[in-house]
């Protein structure tokens, strides 16, 4: 059965967005770029909200743009035929190899799960995968802490009571400062 891991950076303080909405923030470096490209190859499906969604879409047309870096070439490679469901209530088409979500989210995860297919099932963005926790979905969380203090924005984290008891599975220090944590959820 696939795994559901929910993976993005956060700042030390916990957030994945400024209290502006930025996403500015975040450690542009080779190395962690690189990292992220290394990450999605394991990846067999993405699962994201509509905001993440909108985000991402500069992907679509990145290719065609001459001055992209070789790392950004290979991510369009791996990133555009990558399946992906959109969740989301005021979406009526996307683009790509996205496709809209028939279903509720417990209902996808469980459909994906039970379909043949390498690769686990990636959900991103903080609002979808809260959602995802709150429903005991998520398998691992993959988290890249940003050496930032934003003092506010999105939190990576729900803010709801519940204890999830996790198990430490990798770390990894980056040269820029940023740290690498995977913890797999203890069932």
């Amino acid at each position: 059965m696939r795994n559901v891991t929910y993976s993005m950076a956060m700042s030390l303080d916990g957030y994945v967005t400024g209290p502006d909405g930025g996403i500015d923030w975040g450690d542009p470096s080779e190395e962690v770029f690189r990292f992220s490209i290394e990450e999605i190859r394991g990846v067999g499906v993405h699962l994201m909200g509509r905001r993440l969604y909108e985000t991402m879409l500069y992907w679509e047309t990145a290719a065609k743009d001459p001055g992209l870096g070789a790392a950004e070439r290979e991510w369009t490679t791996l990133w555009n035929p990558l399946p992906k469901v959109v969740f989301s209530h005021t979406l009526t088409a996307v683009e790509g190899s996205a496709r809209l979500a028939s279903g509720g989210l417990a209902e996808e995860i469980a459909r994906l799960r039970e379909e043949p297919g390498e690769g686990d099932i990636a959900i991103g963005g903080a609002t979808l995968a809260a959602e995802a926790a709150a429903l005991g979905l998520i398998d691992e969380y993959r988290i890249r802490v940003n050496p930032v203090l934003l003092g506010g924005g999105t939190p990576f984290f729900d803010r709801h009571e519940r204890r999830v008891n996790l198990e430490l599975v990798e770390t990894r220090t980056f040269g820029s400062g940023v740290v690498f944590l995977r913890h797999r959820v203890v069932r």
